[in-house]
């Protein structure tokens, strides 16, 4: 699934490719926003990415639904 993390005063996002499950990024996601602290995020590749809770503006993560390919019709 595809992350996506708006950090306030910064023109681009943080775009995370993850294996995590949807609702565990989510609640902790919700726990450091509201906690003021930071979460740790681990991507497909294994990289870590910690993200401080404080300054997260908006967070959006993707369905996981394949892509489709080719012509609908």
């Amino acid at each position: 699934m595809e992350i996506r993390i708006g950090i306030q005063h910064s023109p681009r996002e943080l775009v995370i490719e993850s294996e995590q499950e949807s609702a565990a990024v989510l609640e902790s996601l919700g726990t450091a926003i509201e906690q003021g602290t930071s979460v740790t995020l681990e991507d497909s590749k294994g990289r870590i990415v910690l993200v401080p809770g404080a300054k997260v503006a908006y967070a959006e993560v993707s369905t996981e639904e394949p892509r489709r390919v080719g012509f609908l019709g």
